[in-house]
């Protein structure tokens, strides 16, 4: 017998006719001898219903009261499916996120978790429940109700998994599982089967939204076993794990993008020491994200800075900036909307030298001009101008090979040379 958690995001649970198939699946899994606990997201767009009704009544709602306005979105969805289960004549129990010992940090709307006490589910699950559980919510020691962010339910469902020692965690989806590249974009996209943390953890970096980013990390952290699937079939997904030799080592492993960010440029910054901690120190207090990061060489004593942001993040970066730009002296700060980043992530790359210059070659065929390049060991990011996204995707994922038929590998010797 397995203990297996299940999530399902807002698309799976977007209806009672969805709901009614997400309980038959778990009693499925319960009827085939396994200890279920499902993690639900918000139905469809109520997360985004009760936001634009929060900005209809204010412009600038307090972070505290968005957590307790949009926490409400989950606790439906729980109840909802609780019920479909007991009609079909099983038992459940639905929980929010503090009743089950999901406790965070303080930051609203975007609260990192920092103890599960899974007692409760434990307990519920030894008694023969089907146990559900609202994700994307927690409290905080003092019992301030907290949200983690965008993607959030993936986070809580990883989380729960490491709580209660479960065997895998199925992040239930709209997409089958992890691609090459975003489908939508590319048709010859090819589903992965298999994907190391560290692969994933850039990937979700980078654009991809199959999962969230901090889920991955939390399921590295505790070795949690992730499989990404289909809501809507029965068909295997991608299974994200650590790294082993039995693992296809892809060069590259997919192509992501990201258009939900913008560039932030501080111009004529003082030349001197501290300058560049006190501008991210300012960021980092306002609880902004920073990915990419240019600093110019320095002419007359002063220099330009250049660091992107989630468009999210604008208006708290906004008022951080103001003040470090009026204690700085710099002449002005702009903002550039209007930029996409678009990323090449695989392991290989680190023993297969000329990987950057083909992909700045191959987007320089396609007319696409770079703004900015960051890159790790298996990760190299460009910044474009986001018009240009879809025609870098295309090119790269053709030129790297990515398609179903003509994937690239580097073989470890444990394999055998493959099948």
């Amino acid at each position: 017998m397995a203990t297996v958690v299940a999530k399902f995001g807002g698309t799976s649970v977007g209806g009672a006719e969805r709901i009614r198939n997400v309980a038959r699946r778990l009693i499925a899994r319960k009827e085939a001898g396994d200890s279920v606990v499902a993690v639900v997201s918000a139905m469809g767009d109520v997360t985004d219903e009760l936001v634009s009704l929060a900005k209809q009544v204010s412009s600038d709602p307090p972070d505290r009261e968005m957590d307790m306005l949009l926490a409400t979105g989950e606790q439906v969805s729980i109840a909802l499916l609780a019920m479909a289960i007991h009609a079909m004549g099983h038992e459940a129990m639905s929980f929010t996120g503090p009743q089950v010992g999901i406790v965070t940090d303080p930051v609203h709307t975007k609260a990192k978790i920092t103890e599960v006490r899974a007692d409760r589910v434990r307990e519920a699950l030894s008694r023969g429940n089907i146990v559900i559980v609202a994700g994307f919510q927690g409290s905080t020691p003092d019992g301030q109700i907290t949200t983690l962010g965008r993607g959030g339910s993936d986070t809580t469902a990883v989380a729960i998994a490491a709580g209660v020692g479960a065997d895998v965690c199925e992040i239930y989806t709209d997409v089958d599982g992890v691609f090459s590249a975003d489908p939508r974009i590319v048709e010859s996209a090819r589903k992965i089967d298999v994907i190391s943390y560290e692969e994933m953890l850039e990937m979700a970096a980078s654009g991809a939204g199959v999962l969230q980013l901090r889920s991955v990390e939390f399921a590295r952290n505790h070795g949690v076993v992730i499989h990404c699937r289909s809501s809507f079939t029965e068909e295997p997904g991608t299974i994200v794990k650590e790294a082993d030799e039995t693992m296809e080592q892809a060069i590259i492993s997919g192509v992501t993008h990201d258009t939900s960010e913008a560039k932030v440029t501080l111009r004529d910054v003082p030349d001197r020491p501290g300058v560049a901690a006190r501008v991210f120190t300012g960021m980092a207090d306002a609880n902004v994200n920073v990915d990419m990061i240019i600093q110019n060489v320095s002419e007359q004593g002063t220099t330009d800075i250049s660091f992107t942001v989630p468009q999210e993040d604008l208006v708290r970066a906004k008022k951080a900036l103001d003040e470090v730009i009026a204690e700085l002296g710099a002449r002005e700060w702009s903002v550039d909307d209007s930029v996409a980043k678009v990323s090449l992530v695989g392991a290989g790359m680190r023993t297969h030298p000329g990987i950057a210059a083909q992909m700045f070659r191959t987007l320089a065929d396609a007319g696409v001009n770079i703004h900015m390049i960051s890159t790790s060991p298996i990760r190299i990011s460009c910044v474009i101008t986001a018009d240009q996204v879809v025609t870098a995707v295309r090119s790269l994922h053709e030129s790297f090979g990515l398609g179903a038929d003509e994937v690239s590998a580097e073989v470890s010797p444990a394999c055998g040379g493959g099948e």
